[in-house]
C-alpha cells in the first residue's frame, strides 16, 4: 500500500514513483497494490492512480482534509491500514511525508525506515524480507536495513530515486470512498494555509542541465564559477550540503541526502569529493562530469567523464570555450 500526496488537487510525482515501485515489489510477493488518498473531491485523483496501476484505492473525504492536517490525516491512514493489513507501506519522503509516516508507525506500533535509495526483497532465513537501502555512517556507505517482525513494513522514499510507471487510459479498479470520523480534538493543530516560497525561482527538477558545486570552490573564493558555467551551459546551478552551510546557495538548490534528487540530462561537479549521501541526488543522471584536484575521490567513481585538476583553471577554460563557440 501507498499514501498518494496531493496537493492543489494534483498527485506529487513522488507518489507515482512509489506506486509503480509498490507494483514491481507486489509482483514478488504476489499481492496487489492498493493506494489511500486524503482529502476532498478525491474521485479525479483516484482514477489516475488507478490508471497508473493501483489495484485499490481507499479515498478519505472530508471538507477539513484539503489541506494536510497532522493528527487527522495519522489517525485516517493508521485506520485504513489496520483494517487492510498490508504487507508493506510506502511513502514518499516529503516534508509532509516525513511528518506522517513516523506519527502512523508509532501508532501502530512498527519499524519505520526514513530516506530509502532503494528497496528490493530477499530470502532472509525462512521469510521473505523487504530490504531498505539508505545511505549510511556520514554517507560514506550503503546501509541494509529489515524489519523482521513487525507489520507492515514502513518506509519513506526519496523523491526522485525511483521511476515513474506508464499511465494507461482507460485501466479499471476497485474505488472505495470513506467518510473518516473525525473530532475537533483531532485537529487542535490546524493547517490554515500554504505558501509557495521563492515565487519565481527556477526549480531544478525540470532542468536538462545542472552545474553543482562543493566545497572545493572554497580555494577558488566561492561560487562565481559553478554559476558562470551554468549560464555558459543555459542550466541551472546547485551544491552540496557544505556549499549551502557556506552560504552559497539557497536550500531549493541543495543536491543530495539532505536535499533534491534531480536526474538531468547533462550533470556537472566541480570541487566535490562524491560522497554518498552527496551523490544519491544525481546517480540517475544521464551524463556526470566531474571535476576535483584528487584523483582520488569518489567521484570519479560514477563519473562517465573526469578531469584531474584545479578548478580555477580548468573551468575558466570551459567558459571561455563555450562563449566562443556560441552562435552570435
Amino acid at each position: 500500500m501507498i499514501w498518494a500526496e496531493q496537493r492543489d488537487y494534483r498527485l506529487l510525482d513522488v507518489s507515482l514513483e512509489v506506486l509503480q515501485k509498490a507494483r514491481d515489489l507486489s509482483q514478488l510477493y504476489e499481492g496487489r497494490v492498493s493506494a489511500v488518498l486524503i482529502g476532498e473531491n478525491c474521485g479525479p485523483l483516484a482514477e489516475e492512480l488507478v490508471e497508473y496501476g493501483a489495484s485499490r484505492v481507499f479515498a478519505a473525504e472530508d471538507s477539513r482534509l484539503r489541506l494536510y492536517q497532522s493528527e487527522a490525516y495519522a489517525k485516517v491512514l493508521a485506520r485504513i491500514l489496520e483494517d487492510v493489513k498490508p504487507e508493506i507501506v510506502l511513502i514518499g519522503g516529503t516534508t509532509i511525508g516525513m511528518d506522517l509516516a513516523p506519527a502512523v508507525a508509532a501508532r501502530l506500533r512498527t519499524g519505520l525506515t526514513a530516506h530509502c535509495v532503494d528497496l528490493y526483497v530477499e530470502k532472509i532465513g525462512d521469510r521473505d524480507q523487504l530490504v531498505q537501502v539508505v545511505p549510511g555512517w556520514g554517507g560514506n556507505m550503503m546501509i541494509r536495513i529489515i524489519c523482521p517482525e513487525q507489520r507492515p513494513q514502513m518506509v519513506t522514499v526519496r523523491p526522485g530515486v525511483m521511476e515513474k510507471g506508464e499511465r494507461k487510459p482507460g485501466e479499471k479498479g476497485e474505488i472505495y470512498f470513506l467518510e473518516p470520523e473525525l473530532s475537533e480534538d483531532d485537529f487542535r493543530a490546524r493547517a490554515i494555509e500554504f505558501v509557495r516560497e521563492q515565487q519565481g525561482e527556477k526549480s531544478l527538477d525540470d532542468a536538462e542541465i545542472i552545474v553543482s558545486g562543493g566545497f572545493g570552490l572554497y580555494s577558488a573564493g566561492g561560487f562565481g564559477l559553478v554559476e558562470e558555467l551554468a549560464g555558459a551551459l543555459g542550466g541551472e546551478f546547485a551544491g552540496t550540503r557544505p556549499a549551502f552551510d557556506e552560504g552559497w546557495i539557497p536550500e531549493s538548490r541543495m543536491i543530495g541526502q539532505s536535499g533534491k534528487t534531480v536526474k538531468p540530462k547533462l550533470f556537472f561537479s566541480i570541487g566535490a569529493s562524491g560522497a554518498v549521501h552527496y551523490t544519491t541526488g544525481f546517480q540517475k543522471s544521464r551524463v556526470i562530469v566531474a571535476i576535483d584536484k584528487n584523483p582520488k575521490a569518489p567521484i570519479f567513481s560514477i563519473a562517465d567523464l573526469g578531469i584531474v585538476g584545479d578548478v580555477k583553471k580548468i573551468v575558466p577554460v570551459i567558459i571561455e570555450k563555450l562563449k566562443k563557440d556560441r552562435p552570435s
